[in-house]
């Protein structure tokens, strides 16, 4: 899945699919799929299925997006690793928060204990901190990937701030 697709999956996009049987609407989080499912698909969608139109809900209207991707210099569009985050703010506080990694899965991989640990805090460099390491708990990286803890934990930290 692209850039888009952590994107959509941060911002709780619903996607609206269309057959001969009629419409159904599915959420970008459960859109894309693991290889371990089929490794020859990258979407639920089954053959005659047409995805029409992606739907955001209205609730993220004011809140603060961040998107963010590393990669090679002049060598490729995919990313290294990326951030895609919704922040509902309120006099200072994350009310609500939804961050999503790409790059580093199959599929966007949605951060739900560091969405729930910011809930109720103010943005600030400790806390950033607290969650570009939670974001990391449980890597498991591949030969030669390694680098993608780092990069993910800042890119965690700088969205939580708000850093662009």
């Amino acid at each position: 899945p692209s850039d888009a697709a952590t994107a959509l999956v941060a911002l709780d996009a619903q996607m609206v699919v269309r057959n001969t049987r009629g419409e159904r609407s599915i959420a970008a989080e459960d859109f894309f799929m693991e290889p371990s499912v089929d490794i020859t698909r990258m979407t639920v969608l089954d053959p005659g299925d047409l995805l029409v139109a992606i739907r955001l809900p209205g609730r993220w209207e004011n809140a603060d997006f961040h998107f963010e991707k590393v990669a090679d210099r002049n060598s490729w569009d995919f990313a290294l690793a990326s951030v895609a985050a919704a922040f509902a703010m309120r006099e200072g506080t994350i009310e609500e928060a939804r961050i999503v990694c790409g790059a580093v899965a199959c599929t966007p991989r949605r951060l739900h204990s560091v969405e729930r640990m910011l809930r109720g805090q103010a943005r600030t460099e400790a806390l950033a901190v607290r969650a570009g390491a939670m974001a990391a708990d449980g890597a498991e990286p591949l030969s030669f990937n390694q680098f993608k803890i780092p990069l993910t934990e800042n890119l965690v930290r700088r969205a939580v701030l708000g850093i662009t």
